[in-house]
């Protein structure tokens, strides 16, 4: 793969590790390894673990691409979307085993897989764009809106609310908070479970039941191009 996503596969199992400096910034080559390390586990027909470094999945898009002017942050912003969209209508599971923190498009990405696994600690889980200066953008409010708890959306999209595990777990964003030290343990046995489902079922039961959210963010995607983070 690359310096910035590290590929491997065991047993059937892809693990995507980001490897991008301390905060595992999301910059066009980080999302765009990703998307490699996603095509090569659909040829493999493997269940997928996304995963980073200790104590951090990401800070979410890199800044210095995002100060560099509108039409970096717009392609930058919309190769992420396109990532949250994919990722969503993958045909095989993936499993987010969150090592500790995940902020704005981190945040995002926990919501776009299929299992989400965080660790106990004190670390913060939320989407801080409003806190930052940035307008929420349509791709962000659907995808929110869907997975996380209508009180907890207000809270998190308009205040800018950061969570703790625990709570990022009843808020929506995780489905299950294991002890460090046994993240990637459970991760794999939850990869092991999911692959014990029908390929063709599961493929064609997520696609049904994201039908609505799929063809929302995707239009969601255009009005972004236009509209920016304005």
């Amino acid at each position: 793969m690359s310096d910035l996503v590290n590929y491997t596969l065991v047993d059937g199992v892809a693990t995507v590790t980001l490897m991008n400096g301390k905060v595992n910034a999301l910059s066009p080559e980080v999302v765009a390894g990703i998307n490699s390390a996603l095509d090569l586990a659909q040829q493999a027909k493997a269940v997928v673990i996304l995963t980073g470094q200790p104590g951090i999945l990401s800070g979410g898009y890199d800044l210095k691409v995002m100060k560099a002017g509108p039409e970096a942050t717009r392609n930058l912003v919309a190769s992420g979307s396109a990532l949250t969209l994919r990722m969503l209508a993958h045909p095989q599971p993936i499993i987010v085993a969150c090592p500790g923190h995940a902020v704005a498009k981190g945040a995002f990405l926990l919501l776009a897989c299929d299992y989400r696994i965080g660790v106990e600690g004190s670390f913060q889980i939320g989407l801080n764009e409003v806190k930052i200066g940035m307008t929420m953008h349509q791709v962000g409010l659907a995808l929110a809106r869907d997975r996380l708890t209508p009180a907890v959306f207000q809270r998190s999209v308009v205040n800018a609310e950061m969570f703790s595990p625990q709570a990022a777990l009843a808020a929506g964003f995780l489905d299950q908070v294991v002890a460090v030290d046994q993240l990637m343990a459970t991760a794999l046995a939850a990869a092991q479970q999911l692959a014990q489902l029908n390929p063709k079922a599961h493929t064609q039961t997520k696609l049904k039941a994201r039908k609505a959210l799929l063809e929302t963010l995707a239009a969601a995607i255009e009005a972004d191009k236009l509209t920016g983070l304005d």
